[in-house]
């Protein structure tokens, strides 16, 4: 069974930055990606960042491309998110998933296979 430690949400006021961790285990895979959504309230879950397990291609979301950087561990099968210049509208539940496949672009249109619980991230002054 898959399962995710998700880490690094808070409080951070507007401009500043944060690091969400997301350890995965339980699974043995060749390829996957791995990557976040999240999800403000009333609002639809989107898609972030994804990175693949296999060459290490990436995506990110419009609202987020060119603040917010994906990295990996493989060998501790973490990723993490690094966020900066953060604004009120990426207040969100941050939710960690895996997809068995090696498309970040097939996870970002079908969402991911297995999920994390979340972790709050907000943005405020």
């Amino acid at each position: 069974q898959v399962q995710f430690v998700e880490s690094g949400g808070g409080l951070v006021q507007p401009g500043g930055s944060l690091r969400l961790s997301c350890a995965a285990s339980g699974f043995t895979l060749d390829e996957y990606v791995i990557g976040w959504f999240r999800q403000a309230p009333g609002k639809e879950r989107e898609g972030v960042s994804c990175i693949s397990s296999s060459d290490g291609s990436t995506y990110y979301g419009d609202s987020v491309e060119g603040r917010f950087t994906i990295s990996r561990e493989n060998a501790k099968n973490t990723v993490y998110l690094q966020m900066n210049n953060l604004e009120p509208e990426d207040t969100a539940v941050y939710y960690c998933g895996l997809r068995v496949t090696d498309s970040c672009l097939a996870a970002h249109y079908y969402g991911m296979d297995y999920w994390g619980k979340g972790t709050l991230v907000t943005i405020s002054s």
